[in-house]
């Protein structure tokens, strides 16, 4: 695989690090002023935006946009998932495991070439 196929699945895993940050991280600090979380969210947002761009610019040479907005959606449930259980301490339940796999059997299909009919 060449480096316009993995940069943009790299980019896209920092990306979403910094996204879930800036989404669900200020929930640990529930006790601080709203507009703080919102403005220390939007810092977070901004360094998300500058591995997402970058991701996407890259990747659009080898992906189609469908197969790269898949890639980012299951990157993103991805590190929800560790982030929800290493950072906030949640469970995850076999809903979940169930629902992220049905996610996972439409990548699937997006991904695939085009079914024959």
């Amino acid at each position: 695989m060449n480096s316009s196929a993995i940069a943009p699945i790299i980019l896209l895993v920092i990306s979403n690090i910094f996204m879930t940050f800036a989404w669900y991280g200020h929930l640990k600090f529930t006790d601080r002023a709203l507009w703080i979380a919102i403005v220390v969210s939007w810092l977070i947002a901004f360094v998300e935006y500058c591995f997402a761009v970058p991701a996407n610019r890259i990747g659009h040479g080898t992906y189609s946009t469908a197969e790269l907005k898949t890639m980012q959606e299951v990157i993103t449930l991805t590190v929800f998932a560790g982030f929800s259980v290493l950072y906030l301490g949640e469970r995850l339940t076999i809903n979940h495991a169930i629902g992220f796999a049905l996610i996972c059997a439409g990548a699937f299909f997006v991904f695939k070439s085009p079914i024959q009919v």
